[in-house]
This record gives structure tokens, C-alpha cells and sequence, in this order.
């Protein structure tokens, strides 16, 4: 019996996604919650908990982005002609959030307020469309000889603009659960404030989604439903409000760690949920990953690359977050 390669692609580049959803979405939801901390102080401190890693966390938006090239071409060149301007619209934010890191702490007084925005702006902009294209994603995409076959603007749906909505609503509670987990005092206290409200607001979005999804398309509510899938799927909401009650607790009981932990298993098991959805295409609604991948020749030598390559990259991830743990004050930082 030969190796599934397609199969071993598949989990990389899922782990590879997932694990940049969750280390750069708390630092983009810090930028969400600038607007809430008005004080120069309140903003540096939020800055500076993010400064040393936030660059680092990409590296795994690069990892999935450069695998699905590799080993599903196919599924590489009908993502990007069907998303190419929310992708794009995505970078650019990303880019403006990027100089605002650097610029913000080198800039005058007077002019500080300009990289404040840029960074609020970039993180709305990269987070909104991240989440419009998972959207665009669930819906499906048509493929004809090979080839996207939908238009530029496709991507545009109620659907899509609420799981943009979404996902600004979960970067945010990442975010605000960070900020209590690297922080104390007043800006803790807001933090904890502002992840009670968060916390309903993500369930709410989830709850809508969970609704929506399977309306989308038929085969994703007989995935749903069927047996013995039904089984299979069962926990998963029931994981989600035992994890949300024990988030609520834990805020309410000011814990530390918890609150941001509890939000990474909302955030995992929301993320496995629309993979149940659409498992096993890699194009929805019925282009699989064994139909998209590139030849087992391609896939096996890269193969060897990725082997090498993500140890690494998990090696100077653990080693980054544990030079820099620990609570940080005003006065503190990597700059």
C-alpha cells in the first residue's frame, strides 16, 4: 500500500493555516481593540506584547500559501483568479500593519496618530478579508476544463460578508484574551471587560454560521446529517459550549492563561467545523485533493523540504514565546 501523499499535503497545509489563525490573529485583533485604549500609554504596552513574534507568525501563512502551490496547483490557480482582490486587499493591509509596527514607535508626537490608523486600518482591512475569501471559499468555486470559470466578483455574497464580519469578531476576543494573559492593572481590566461582550458576539456569530453553512449547498447539510457522520459531528457543538462556559468562567473568575487558551479551542473547533464541511474537496463543491494535486514525484520531493523546514519553524516559534514570556509594563518592550 503506497504513502497518501495528497492526504499528508492536506494536513500540512491545514496545520500550516490553522496555526497562523491562531498566532496572527491575536496580534491582528490587537490592532481591532486599538480603538477601545485611547491612552499612549495603554497602546504602547498592546504594541509591545506583539512586537517580537508578530513578524514571525506569518511564516505560516508563507507555509501554506507556497504548499498549496506545490502540491495543488489546481487548487492554487482557482483560489487566487477567484480571490484575487480580497487577497490583494488582504496583503495591502498586512503591509500597512507592518510599517505601522516600525513607524509608530520612531515617529513624533504629533505625527504618532497617523501609524495608530494605519495599523487599526490594516488590521480591519487584512482580518475583513481573510474572512470574506474563507466565505467565498465555503460557497464554492466553479471549475470548468481545469480552470476557474466564475467571475471577478463572485466573491461578493451576503454569505462571504458576514464571515468577514466573523472573523474580525474572533481576531478581536484572541486579541482582548492576549491582552489578559501579557498584561495587568487598568488595560487588563479593560481587556477582561471588553472579552465578556467578545465572547457572546463570537457565539452569535457562530450560531448564524452553523445555520447558514449547510443552506449553502446540499451536499454540505447531507455531510452534516447523514449517518454515521451525524455521530461524528455531534461533539463539536458541544465542545463549543462547554469551551464558551468555561471561557465565560474564567473571565469572570480573572484567570490569566485560561481565557486566552479556552478562545484557541473555540477558535480550533470552528475551524474543524467548516473542514468537516467540506472534507474531502480542497475546491468546493466536488474537486478533491486526490483530483488537484500535483504529481506524487513533486509532492514526495517537496515533501522532504517540509519535513526539514517545519521543525524549524515550530523550534524558533517555541524559542521566540519563551524568551519573551511573561507580563509586560509600560516602559518594557522589544523596541
Amino acid at each position: 500500500m503506497g504513502i497518501d501523499l495528497p492526504l499528508i499535503w492536506a494536513v500540512i497545509i491545514l496545520f500550516s493555516i490553522m496555526m497562523y489563525v491562531i498566532m496572527d490573529g491575536f496580534d491582528l485583533g490587537i490592532g481591532l481593540l486599538y480603538p477601545f485604549f485611547k491612552g499612549k500609554q495603554e497602546r504602547d504596552v498592546m504594541m509591545n506584547t506583539v512586537a517580537p513574534v508578530w513578524d514571525g507568525n506569518e511564516t505560516w501563512l508563507v507555509m501554506g500559501g507556497a504548499g498549496l502551490m506545490a502540491a495543488f496547483p489546481l487548487a492554487y490557480s482557482v483560489v487566487l483568479s477567484a480571490c484575487y482582490l480580497p487577497l490583494m486587499l488582504m496583503l495591502v493591509g498586512l503591509i500597512f500593519r507592518g510599517v505601522a509596527f516600525e513607524f509608530r514607535f520612531k515617529a513624533r508626537e504629533h505625527e504618532r496618530h497617523i501609524w495608530d490608523k494605519a495599523f487599526i486600518g490594516g488590521s480591519l482591512a487584512a482580518t475583513f478579508f481573510q474572512g470574506v475569501t474563507l466565505g467565498a471559499y465555503i460557497q464554492g468555486m466553479p471549475v470548468v476544463d481545469r480552470a476557474y470559470a466564475g467571475g471577478p466578483f463572485d466573491w461578493i455574497s451576503p454569505f462571504s460578508m458576514f464571515t468577514g464580519l466573523g472573523l474580525i469578531v474572533a481576531y478581536a476576543l484572541l486579541g482582548s484574551t492576549w491582552l489578559i494573559m501579557k498584561t495587568e492593572g487598568t488595560l487588563q481590566q479593560h481587556a477582561y471587560r471588553i472579552t465578556h461582550k467578545l465572547v457572546w458576539a463570537l457565539l452569535a456569530v457562530i450560531v448564524a454560521i452553523s445555520i447558514w453553512t449547510p443552506l449553502l449547498d446540499n451536499s454540505i447539510a447531507e455531510r452534516w446529517f447523514s449517518i454515521p457522520n451525524l455521530f461524528w459531528f455531534a461533539p463539536v457543538p458541544l465542545l463549543v459550549m462547554a469551551s464558551a462556559f468555561w471561557l465565560l468562567r474564567s473571565v469572570q473568575q480573572q484567570r490569566q492563561a485560561l481565557p486566552f487558551l479556552m478562545t484557541l479551542t473555540l477558535i480550533f473547533l470552528g475551524y474543524s467545523g467548516l473542514g468537516i464541511s467540506i472534507w474531502p474537496n480542497i475546491i468546493p463543491p466536488s474537486i478533491s485533493i486526490w483530483a488537484a494535486s500535483s504529481p506524487p514525484q513533486s509532492q514526495g520531493f517537496i515533501l522532504v523540504g517540509a519535513l526539514l523546514i517545519i521543525p524549524i519553524i515550530l523550534g524558533y516559534t517555541v524559542w521566540a514565546y519563551y524568551v519573551f514570556r511573561g507580563k509586560l509594563k509600560h516602559g518594557e518592550g522589544y523596541h
